[in-house]
């Protein structure tokens, strides 16, 4: 796939060449990637189609699709195998984007969680200072790193399965970021080279089996089927003016529950990747989930935890919105 990409890319001459050496901006686009359009890349299918999925472009949230498969038949069909191909699948992204071309009507379309069957899922435990504070806990001095399996992912409007070993199933609304070049033993100097972009995840969590139960172990309690809605869509690194200053807020059946900022974060992005990487290979499609603001249900004087029928919302400023109703 690299090399049939790197033959379209040469059909694009001298704006191909910079197409690749400068990463994902269009030639003469300034550095700072919020001028440009917006790079929003979805997974997604026919509404009501069996078909395998596709990839796209959304124009804006809750806009039409650019359809890439069509747009440029040698991209691949999954985001995962799309960020293996590095910055020439992005640059052919980019100059379908530029096309105006292949745009299908977001009203015949199902969107996707914009990463599935990632390698891994990690996470990030008790990474906000106002979490932090609710909990009435120090403040960590290294990352706390946690995991999901990858089975606990769902779309950005999919239902939350409600289980019925659970009674206390809470929300988390949490900035994520997708990994899009294979590394080991990453410098902070060097990680947001191996980060494709940023989405919006719920961290859900059944806090009776997290806090009480199977050893106090996390891995459980977190990783229930549909634990882990996804997108709306993959916002490229240079898409977004700056992924540590940006509002974060999760509603549930409209109410505001959690209302905070990613500039409480503890431990960024940079610093995320350089910790794990020291333990682990990453690779392109691994999605790190990087922790959860003040607000939860478990810490509320009583507690509240979610019941079937509610919808939990999401948002992030510059990502978007996931919407899940717990069935």
């Amino acid at each position: 796939m690299q090399g049939s990409l790197q033959r379209v890319l040469g059909g694009l001459g001298r704006s191909g060449a910079q197409l690749q050496g400068h990463g994902w901006r269009l030639p003469g686009a300034r550095g700072c990637s919020h001028l440009c359009r917006a790079m929003r890349l979805v997974q997604f299918c026919s509404r009501g189609s069996a078909a395998e999925p596709r990839i796209g472009l959304e124009a804006e949230e809750g806009g039409d699709v650019v359809d890439l498969c069509a747009s440029e038949p040698s991209l691949p069909r999954t985001m995962r195998a799309f960020l293996e191909g590095g910055d020439a699948a992005l640059a052919v992204a980019r100059r379908a984007q530029a096309s105006g071309q292949h745009i299908l009507p977001r009203a015949q379309l199902t969107l996707l969680a914009p990463i599935t069957n990632p390698d891994k899922v990690i996470c990030v435990g008790m990474n906000y200072k106002d979490h932090c504070l609710e909990q009435n806990v120090s403040i960590p001095t290294e990352p706390i790193i946690f995991s999901k399996f990858s089975s606990s992912i769902v779309g950005p409007y999919d239902d939350i399965i409600h289980p019925e070993e659970s009674s206390e199933v809470d929300w988390e609304a949490e900035l994520a970021f997708v990994i899009g070049k294979k590394g080991k033993h990453i410098q902070e100097s060097h990680a947001m080279e191996h980060v494709a972009g940023f989405t919006v995840a719920n961290d859900v969590s059944a806090r009776d089996w997290q806090m009480k139960r199977n050893g106090k172990q996390w891995l459980l309690g977190k990783t229930f089927d549909t634990f882990c809605p996804l997108g709306p869509a993959l916002v490229t690194r240079d898409s977004i003016s700056d992924p540590h200053n940006l509002g974060i807020r999760c509603r549930v059946n409209g109410t505001l529950v959690q209302n905070s900022s990613t500039k409480q974060l503890i431990f960024r992005t940079e610093a995320l990747v350089a910790w794990v990487s020291r333990f682990v290979t990453l690779y392109p499609g691994d999605v790190v989930l990087t922790g959860t603001p003040h607000g939860v249900g478990v810490f509320r004087k009583p507690p509240v935890f979610l019941k079937r029928g509610d919808e939990v919302q999401c948002e992030i400023d510059e990502l978007g919105t996931i919407r899940n109703r717990v069935a």
